[in-house]
């Protein structure tokens, strides 16, 4: 039985692709890429997560089936293209658009999963993937170092969210309630994280253990 999307979260996750395709093209601006180069990066957003889902589920990839996915990062490029400067300015009103869509996309994942008769933790790992690994591949492409291997709660969201997605599952729940409770957790924690500089402990490197052993 093919995957099927509802109607609205349909529209939400082209949003979501939007979203995700202008926060790669804004980045790839900042490095001088050319259009095209600006173009791959945004796609590449928008969508290598949920491709990096299919092959794992051996699905075809959804963006090879329909093709507004393309036309959405075509879109994100002209958008930046027009509206570039006042983009600069909305930085807050765009990190909720790609919080959003991050909380989306995990719902997405976890559900796309299930549906394929896999046990729950696999749809969480799913669902993390669809949700972060977009950005990851931004990241490599433009030479930084990924967002999810920073301090930044990011992808640790997305793991709490599918969790919630599960319990409430579990406790049989509505189909609708769980999805927004779930990418409502995501969107929080992204927030919460935000606004309040929480993140994990970093990990010491052999320097830092070195200058305390010399004091």
């Amino acid at each position: 039985m093919p995957f099927e999307l509802p109607t609205f979260t349909l529209i939400l996750d082209f949003v979501g692709t939007f979203a995700f395709a202008i926060s790669g093209i804004r980045l790839a601006s900042a490095k001088h890429f050319d259009l095209f180069g600006a173009y791959v990066v945004g796609l590449t957003t928008a969508v290598g997560g949920g491709t990096m889902r299919d092959v794992m589920l051996g699905l075809t990839p959804f963006w090879m089936t329909n093709s507004f996915y393309l036309i959405c990062s075509g879109l994100a490029l002209v958008w930046v293209l027009i509206f570039g400067r006042q983009l600069i300015r909305q930085g807050v009103t765009w990190f909720l658009f790609d919080t959003i869509g991050l909380a989306l996309f995990t719902v997405v994942g976890i559900e796309k999963t299930l549906q394929c008769g896999l046990p729950w933790w696999t749809a969480i790992i799913m669902g993390t993937m669809t949700g972060a690994a977009g950005g990851m591949l931004r990241d490599v492409f433009i030479n930084e170092v990924p967002l999810i291997f920073r301090k930044e709660i990011y992808a640790l969201a997305c793991v709490v969210g599918g969790v919630v997605y599960i319990l409430c599952r579990h406790w049989g729940c509505d189909e609708i309630l769980t999805s927004c409770l779930s990418g409502g957790t995501v969107i929080l924690m992204r927030l919460l994280a935000v606004k309040y500089h929480l993140s994990l402990p970093i990990l010491k490197g052999e320097e830092a253990y070195a200058k305390k052993e010399e004091k």
